[in-house]
């Protein structure tokens, strides 16, 4: 059996190797967990690096002394646009040490600050590859915008810079603006959890908005991570209203700009654009206005001549068809008297004609031809049935009346 050894004579024993082992300063690519700055100037760091599904693999403490931190920090924050904070990978050149009560630990002598960038990079174009892998790329600058964009839903912080003054440019402007603040953190850990929040919310009262709007101030790629984050650019790519962004990058556009239906460079900018779309829709208005005003005086213009041109035809339609009418009606004058005696004529040789037809069928003529009329008690006879024997008959001849008894009937 070996003999037994101290605790700190394996401490010891694994100092050794790992100086041995690692005499020279190494490369070491890792996730800031957490940072500190203690009060002496020391930076204190908590390094990981995570599997697929997200959960720590590896973890290292670190330390940046005061003598390196202001030019490390201060070179990183100038190449990269943010400060070192958690949450980012990075690529430091570390010493590795070992102590016999903190155990292992990295002592950092230089960051890479091209690394961070390449990083944020690379997970800014997975974003943008399964954006457009799932078909939604295009989908909110498809959606359509009104000409007048007046009920706006805001998503933003209440307390935020670019709130205010993403306000104050459109109170400044002539039009009627209406806006609803949907309050979100833009910043930090829990940003892209309440941005879609807010985002939920507008989508459920829709209808009430023609627009929304993404604003927040300045500042590092760090703090505007989030609008670069998958699923919060999958929510502004198939949202239902056009959406506004005006998130305050410098140098840089983000994912949710890229999908965005429009994108603007700060919170000002976009109230900007929202004035001069107002002022663009009155202006084609003012435009309209007096081209319909033209049109309508040339219409007026064109149907006064029309109607004059059809009085004149009209008058002279009716000088003619009165002058028509004036020699007809001569005509018909000269030509009455003689139609008056034709007439006259033509009638009183119908009347002669009918005088001589009464006079022809009169009784007394009738009874001159040798006809008789017989009455018994006054009323005519018509048959030898209507009298009988030893009746008295009157007989009426064309000069005077007999009479006369039956005396029997044949």
């Amino acid at each position: 059996m070996q003999a037994p050894i101290t605790l700190s004579e394996l401490q010891r024993l694994v100092k050794q190797t790992l100086h041995e082992r690692f005499a020279l300063p190494l490369w070491v690519g890792a996730e800031i967990s957490e940072i500190k700055v203690n009060y002496s100037g020391h930076c204190y760091l908590e390094l990981v690096e995570k599997g697929g599904s997200g959960t720590p693999t590896a973890q290292a403490r670190a330390v940046i002394w005061r003598s390196n931190y202001p030019r490390i920090a201060g070179y990183f924050e100038a190449e990269t646009g943010q400060k070192l904070v958690a949450g980012i990978r990075i690529l430091a050149k570390a010493v590795v040490t070992y102590h016999e009560l903190y155990g292992f630990s990295l002592q950092i002598l230089d960051i890479d600050p091209s690394y961070t960038l390449g990083d944020l990079e690379r997970q800014r174009q997975q974003t943008i590859a399964r954006l457009q892998q799932d078909g939604v790329w295009e989908l909110n600058r498809e959606t359509a915008m009104p000409a007048v964009v007046q009920r706006i839903a805001v998503i933003s912080s209440a307390n935020a810079a670019g709130y205010r003054d993403f306000c104050k440019e459109l109170e400044r402007s002539p039009y009627a603006f209406r806006t609803q603040l949907f309050d979100a953190f833009m910043q930090g850990d829990s940003a892209e959890a309440s941005i879609i929040a807010a985002l939920c919310a507008v989508a459920d009262r829709q209808e009430a908005f023609d627009a929304a709007v993404l604003i927040r101030g300045g500042g590092s790629r760090n703090d505007l991570r989030c609008f670069d984050a998958y699923r919060l650019c999958s929510y502004v790519a198939q949202f239902p209203l056009p959406v506004v962004t005006g998130i305050g990058h410098d140098k840089d556009t983000s994912v949710a700009d890229l999908v965005a239906h429009t994108a603007l460079k700060t919170p000002t900018a976009a109230a900007g654009w929202l004035v001069e779309r107002a002022a663009a829709f009155e202006s084609r208005l003012d435009s309209a206005s007096l081209q319909l005003h033209d049109a309508a005086t040339g219409l007026i213009r064109r149907h006064e001549t029309a109607l004059e041109r059809l009085r004149g035809e009209i008058r002279l339609h009716a000088h003619g068809l009165l002058d028509r009418q004036r020699t007809l009606l001569q005509q018909r004058s000269a030509a009455l008297p003689e139609a008056v005696r034709s007439f006259v004529a033509r009638t009183a040789a119908r009347l002669e004609t009918a005088r001589e037809l009464t006079e022809s069928r009169s009784p007394q003529r009738i009874l001159r031809l040798g006809f008789a009329v017989v009455r018994d008690a006054g009323k005519p006879l018509l048959s030898v049935h209507d009298t009988a024997a030893g009746r008295c008959l009157d007989i009426e001849v064309a000069d005077g009346t007999l009479t006369a008894t039956v005396k029997e009937k044949r």
